[in-house]
């Protein structure tokens, strides 16, 4: 019987022993605020200030993964839908968009071992995430992942959204990366796309399919 607590306290509430400092941080000034607001008798306002912490630690949140990788598998970076996969502006690439809502974990993960190549950085707005403009337009930053001794390549690209304000890039140029491995967080609703040589892999996602970062494979190497 307490065993079966243990786990299902753990499957419900698991969470809460995951979540990222950056997390804390806004969980503890949403719980201060909601205590000073319900000892001065306001109930409402410290009831609202209480459901924004408990939020900001649900958002934060960083599951342990424990999925393996084959050499030819792409994992994928992010927990969200699938919005898209197609070639855009450049013809030898094709473009994985991954749409994630305030629901959805907001870490980014390396999708192949390998080294980081340039990151660029670009300022921009802060149009909704789903927007077919927001590829272009919204604030991002673009991580370059190679394989190990190859010039093939898996580059992770953080958007911002409507509500997301910050990126956080968490590699540096030349670092080298497990697939995987934690390399950022966008803070609230935002996408992630991922540029992949077009002749290269074979996609095995779809449009619409929800999907999970360092659990997912999006693409083999053919």
């Amino acid at each position: 019987m307490l065993e079966d607590l243990q786990r299902t306290f753990s499957k419900a509430f698991g969470w809460i022993f995951t979540v990222h400092s950056t997390g804390l941080r806004f969980f503890s000034v949403a719980l201060l605020i909601a205590v000073i607001f319900l000892l001065m008798g306001f109930r409402l306002v410290g009831g609202l200030f209480l459901l924004v912490a408990c939020f900001c630690a649900f958002f934060f949140r960083i599951p342990k993964i424990t999925a393996t990788f084959a050499d030819d598998e792409i994992a994928c970076p992010a927990n969200g839908t699938i919005l898209s996969i197609k070639t855009e502006d450049d013809p030898n690439s094709v473009v994985i968009r991954i749409f994630l809502s305030v629901f959805d974990v907001h870490v980014q993960r390396a999708t192949i071992s390998g080294k980081i190549g340039e990151i660029f950085y670009h300022k921009g707005l802060f149009l909704f995430a789903n927007n077919p403009d927001a590829a272009s337009k919204n604030e991002r930053n673009l991580i370059q992942i190679y394989r190990k001794d190859s010039d093939r390549f898996a580059h992770v690209e953080q958007i911002t959204g409507a509500i997301a304000r910050r990126i956080e890039c968490w590699v540096k140029p030349g670092q080298e990366v497990k697939t995987g491995d934690l390399i950022g967080l966008i803070r609230f609703g935002s996408q992630v796309a991922v540029y992949l040589p077009k002749d290269a892999v074979r996609v095995i996602v779809k449009e619409g399919q929800k999907v999970e970062g360092g659990n997912t494979i999006l693409a083999l190497w053919k």
